[in-house]
């Protein structure tokens, strides 16, 4: 792959993940988006259908993790690092969903914080911020 091709692909693929921020409020069901936007460690939990937001949260998820794997694989060009990665992905969504889903059917005020945060790894491509200076990291030592 030429250098030309895979800054492309990087330009493309950060930029799939920039729109997804951009336009969260259009795409996707997250009634979390307005109350953590504002002073939540004060205030009610919204009321919130379950389904609908965990069906778009679990969207959302396989959207970063998608367009985060295909950045890995154009980084590392090693079916190896999106195997690992792929593994570490699958796990993580498991056990933060089901953190977020304790946190949406049990809201209380003194753990808005660390829902907070849980929620953050799923809708935020905080893993691929995680993995790329890792792999790196680990690419160089070899």
């Amino acid at each position: 792959m030429g250098e030309l091709v895979k800054y492309t692909w990087l330009f493309v693929g950060f930029g799939l993940l920039i729109l997804i921020r951009w336009f969260e409020n259009d795409l996707f069901y997250d009634p979390y988006l307005a109350f953590f936007k504002n002073d939540y460690l004060y205030t009610d939990s919204p009321n919130v259908n379950v389904l609908k937001a965990s069906a778009f949260t679990v969207l959302r998820y396989a959207l970063n993790t998608l367009i985060s794997l295909a950045i890995l694989f154009v980084v590392f060009k090693d079916k190896g690092v999106i195997k690992f990665s792929g593994f570490i992905y699958v796990v993580a969504f498991v056990l933060l969903m089901i953190g977020y889903l304790y946190f949406v059917l049990n809201p209380k005020q003194e753990t808005y914080y660390i829902f907070f945060n849980v929620r953050r790894f799923l809708i935020q491509p905080i893993i691929l911020i995680l993995l790329l200076p890792a792999f790196y990291y680990h690419k160089l030592k070899n």
